[in-house]
């Protein structure tokens, strides 16, 4: 049972074996931040290393520094420290370029390596970049682009058809926070012939992930939201092992090259999951990413998951006791922990105001269109009394009605 008085809570935080890690990141005072599922929170050591980078391996080492810094292979050692946290050896992972071009050339990748079929096939209300980006592919390839409606039958009657070459899905829905049985579904692609790209942004460093495991043959990821990389930080993609040798993705950049520095005209793809990537790498927002994740190194994602369910459950049990709060707020994430990524969401027809009210006050979530009010929870540096005190200024907010103000109205370009 969560607790539902503030001095459980502080009970809550003291015993809590993920509290040293609240110190290793940066948080302005009297916030209560609930939107890393968005942008995740500065660690400590970014702004350090990011100066030595800069001061150092750049204002000194200069050129020599791709050598000596080991800046060429940064995609390798950065993607070999992320693994871990998905299920994957050193190996499978690199860093580099953004979730949107990783889409692109595992999707392409995917349709070379399952000739004879020619649907990619995404979900309805997937994120918006997964289903533009599949558009696009389709359009370049010459392939159909298909989409299967969100309920639980449906992707089974999708593949049914015998001629999906891959399909794209996210594990943890952005806007419902729902997390996908990786194992099954993947399965169930595989029996029926197709080849699965898992979009892991919401679920890298916020639920544990077993690509391995599961038999994944492709996943895409963000670093800035759960993984605390910064702003515009680099994405990661996943080919599993057995996939390398045969993998040819469409953007043949020098980087991806099998020997770059003999400057062949023809291309020649590396071995291993570098083939996958394209061109120079942006090693400032690498050096972030390195801080964080030598974080990250030190994280028993086991005991993060257990507090994660623990404090989504306890804003549950707070905002929406049954599934609904004050003033008709409504729960669209799944009540069932098992069935639930590091996100609480919910519905009301003013969901924009509710939300710009809440950070009036000092706590910070976000709103996707059209009703859907998120809330993201970061157990690295968020406490039990913290989310007592959100889903407290919640409730106290709709039912107060000072939402209503005009000014909570006034829309900005990011929601």
């Amino acid at each position: 049972m969560a607790p539902v008085t503030r001095e459980e809570c502080a009970k809550r935080d003291a015993e809590d074996p993920l509290a040293a890690f609240r110190g290793e990141f940066r948080l302005p005072e009297g916030v209560i931040y609930l939107d890393g599922n968005s942008l995740g929170a500065l660690p400590a050591a970014v702004p350090g290393r990011v100066a030595d980078l800069i001061e150092r391996e750049w204002g000194e080492g200069l050129i020599a520094s791709w050598n000596d810094a080991g800046w060429w292979d940064k995609p390798r050692e950065l993607g070999a420290m992320l693994a871990p946290l998905l299920g994957a050896a050193g190996d499978e992972v690199v860093v580099g370029d953004g979730v949107s071009a990783n889409i692109f050339k595992t999707l392409v990748a995917g349709l070379r390596l399952n000739p004879g079929r020619s649907v990619l096939l995404g979900e309805d209300g997937n994120f918006p970049t997964d289903l533009y980006i599949t558009q696009g592919a389709a359009e370049i390839t010459g392939a159909e682009e298909r989409r299967a409606p969100a309920r639980p039958d449906a992707l089974e009657e999708a593949l049914a058809g015998g001629d999906v070459a891959v399909l794209l899905l996210s594990h943890v829905d952005y806007r419902t926070g729902e997390l996908r049985d990786m194992a099954a579904i993947t399965e169930l692609a595989h029996r029926h012939g197709a080849l699965v790209v898992w979009d892991l942004c919401h679920s890298a460093g916020a639920v544990p992930v077993d690509l391995d495991g599961c038999g994944a043959d492709f996943a895409v990821g963000c670093t800035y939201k759960y993984l605390n990389a910064g702003p515009g930080a680099p994405g990661f993609v996943y080919a599993a092992r057995r996939h390398q040798p045969h993998l040819r993705q469409p953007l043949s950049g020098w980087h991806g090259h099998a020997r770059p520095f003999d400057f062949e005209p023809d291309y020649r793809p590396a071995d291993g999951a570098s083939r996958l990537l394209s061109g120079s790498q942006p090693l400032v927002a690498d050096a972030a990413l390195e801080a964080s994740l030598r974080v990250w190194s030190r994280v028993d994602m086991e005991q993060l998951r257990t507090k994660s369910l623990a404090l989504t459950d306890l804003f549950i049990t707070i905002a929406a006791p049954g599934g609904t709060g004050p003033g008709g707020l409504r729960l669209v994430t799944p009540a069932e922990p098992e069935r639930r990524g590091s996100q609480v969401s919910l519905a009301h027809p003013d969901g924009y105001p509710i939300v710009q009210a809440l950070i009036a006050r000092g706590v910070i979530g976000d709103f996707r269109a059209p009703d859907v009010l998120r809330f993201g929870f970061t157990p690295l540096y968020l406490g039990y009394t913290e989310v007592f005190d959100a889903a407290t200024a919640l409730v106290e907010v709709v039912e107060s009605g000072e939402w209503r103000d005009p000014r909570h109205s006034r829309r900005s370009q990011v929601t």
